[in-house]
């Protein structure tokens, strides 16, 4: 497979063939962000995914879920978009479910048909990034789109029919925000109601300007209790039809894996045992992206 520069992909998409179709984000401006500081965004040529598509075809045939790299594929021409999807039917019948990085900018780029389209043509789950429900937090982060646009097209994917999974940031808001962040967010998740929700808790990364922030004093991140409260606070304002809410990244103090509403007395109650001191949580050192 021709892969340039770092590969990023949800974590339920370990298993999945990874297909590069572009490089990099068509935003790639937030300011927590080091995901793709590595490249410019761009197009990869029709014929190097082709190869790719019949590398698969040959040495991938136990997989059956492929996810469009990188960072926003949705983002594609809809002709270019169809023409991958058709090659994929054709040469990895195989495959069940393709899924992809969406946006509020690219989901915003096609009509009510056109998403419809692609979800016939195969493509079953949309990851999107909210990362916080308060606009002055987003501000903050130069997030493309305030908490409105993000809702908005959340709630379009989701009546285009497509599976969607939604990814929240705690810590963003730092010490200063963060119950405006949880409450906001749990306010914006509850209004696009997804079937999934993935929270991270923010990794300060190097050589990105929050990090540049927080090494000149100017953002404070929340230590683990701060952490450990701030996600009991968004759990505890979120309302879903029927729901996951996963926060077993890496990157948290304390997994949870929640089925909403069902499950949310019990999470918080575990997560009011860790804040007691009565279960433990992951060390700093076990951490990471």
């Amino acid at each position: 497979m021709d892969y340039e520069g770092n590969i990023i992909r949800p974590p339920s998409e370990a298993h999945s063939i990874l297909l590069q179709v572009t490089l990099g984000c068509s935003h790639n401006k937030c300011s927590f962000c080091g995901a793709y500081t590595d490249k410019r965004f761009g197009i990869k040529s029709p014929e190097i995914v082709h190869k790719d598509i019949l590398f698969a075809a040959k040495h991938c045939r136990r997989q059956r879920r492929l996810f469009l790299c990188d960072g926003d594929a949705l983002i594609l021409p809809q002709a270019r978009l169809l023409e991958i999807l058709a090659d994929i039917r054709e040469h990895l019948p195989w495959v069940l479910r393709v899924g992809t990085y969406a946006s509020a900018k690219s989901l915003k780029s096609k009509t009510d048909e056109e998403l419809a389209e692609l979800r016939d043509a195969g493509i079953g789950i949309l990851y999107m990034g909210l990362e916080s429900g308060d606009d002055t937090i987003l501000k903050a982060m130069n997030k493309h789109g305030d908490s409105a646009a993000i809702i908005e097209q959340g709630r379009r994917a989701r009546q285009a029919g497509f599976k969607l999974n939604v990814t929240v940031i705690n810590g963003l808001g730092g010490e200063e925000r963060s119950m405006e962040h949880a409450r906001a967010t749990a306010r914006a998740l509850s209004e696009m109601d997804p079937e999934q929700i993935g929270a991270l808790s923010l990794m300060l990364v190097p050589d990105t300007p929050l990090h540049d922030q927080y090494e000149r004093g100017e953002f404070v991140l929340p230590d683990a209790r701060g952490m450990l409260l701030e996600i009991r606070e968004m759990l505890a304002g979120l309302n879903l039809t029927k729901g996951l809410f996963l926060a077993n990244h890496a990157s948290n103090y304390l997994p949870l894996k929640v089925r909403i509403p069902s499950g949310k007395d019990k999470a918080l109650a575990e997560i009011d045992a860790a804040l007691a001191g009565d279960r433990g949580l992951t060390p700093e050192w076990m951490r990471g992206l």
